[in-house]
Parts: structure tokens; sequence; C-alpha cells
């Protein structure tokens, strides 16, 4: 009697068969891995944006003070109107309504009225009280958004943007303050 041991284990079409499974998995993974982290760092700062905006219009609304919000190219902050001395100010001992910059090779683009607003590198000099009443009025230092106590704001639209690879949020403010992301379906 002749008696065949045979070795239990898996062949070697059942280990290709496994690492063929086990690769395109992982292909898959990382691919929309890839797609989605682009998108999430833009949805990010575009729900950070509205988050600190929320915040800068309750405090506005709370304690009758007046925000604004200067957008730079890759930065933005949030400043104050200081009825006493008729100037903006940084917004003092805050530290949530601080200057936030953008991440890495991320920008801004700013709509105001359906026109471009072209915005600096770096924050504006806020004006100096002595040199006030001898500069032009275009020289006077204004935020690019306004927030006020009533909690009605200036109307905008953002894209945060990455140039690179083309993609965007889009952000739209409306006069009651109300900040949304827009899906690009819907223009």
């Amino acid at each position: 009697m002749f008696s065949r041991n045979r070795q239990a284990g898996f062949s070697l079409l059942e280990i290709m068969v496994v690492v063929i499974i086990v690769g395109i998995v992982i292909s898959v993974a990382s691919l929309s891995l890839g797609i989605l982290g682009n998108d999430r760092q833009l949805t990010t700062e575009a729900s950070r944006f509205m988050a600190l905006a929320e915040v800068a219009q309750d405090e506005a609304t709370m304690q009758g003070r007046e925000f604004g919000i200067e957008l730079m190219t890759a930065s933005y902050r949030f400043v104050e109107y200081d009825a006493l001395s008729g100037q903006w100010q940084d917004v003092p001992y805050d530290d949530t309504l601080r200057l936030r910059a953008l991440p890495e090779h991320v920008e801004f683009e700013l709509y105001l009225e359906d026109k471009s607003i072209l915005l600096e590198d770096e924050p504006a000099a806020f004006d100096d009280p002595k040199t006030r009443a001898t500069r032009a009025a275009n020289q006077i230092y204004a935020p690019h958004l306004l927030i006020y106590s009533s909690g009605d704001a200036t109307p905008f639209e953002l894209h945060i943007l990455r140039a690179y690879d083309d993609l965007n949020v889009v952000l739209r403010g409306d006069a009651l303050g109300a900040v949304e992301i827009v899906n690009p379906d819907e223009d």
C-alpha cells in the first residue's frame, strides 16, 4: 500500500491570486487617499475660515464690536474697529482671531461684487493717527471684509486654490453674514 503524504499548504497559484488582490486594494486605497488628501487640505482651510468668521460674527453681535478681515495672498487676519481712535487695529488678547497663514502652495482669490480684488503678500500697516489727516483717502487702512455688530457682513466670494493641481474650494458670504462652501455644479 502506497500512501502519499500530502502536505497542507497553499499552492503557488493561490499565493499569486492573493498577492494580486492585495496589490489592487492597496493601489485603489492609495489613489483615493491621494485625491481626497488634496481636496481635504483645501476643505480644511475653508472650514477653518468659516468657523473663524462665525466666531468673529458672534463676538461682534454679542459685544457690539465691529470686525474686519484683511486677506493677503496666502494669509488672513482679523482686525477690530476702535471707535475712540477711529482706526482699525489688531484684535487685542484674542489668540483665536490672530494672523493665520495658509499651507504652502495654497492661495486666496477674492471677488467683491463679481470683481477680482488684488491681494497683497503682506498685511497692510495700520494708520498712524499723527499722519492720518495728511494721507489721501485711498491710503487709509481698511480691511477687505467687514463684520458689523448688527450681524451684517460684506458679501464676498473667496476662492481657496492650489495652482499646481488646479484644485479649489469656493466660499460665498452673503450680506447677512452667512458663509457657505459653494458646490461648483450650482453655478
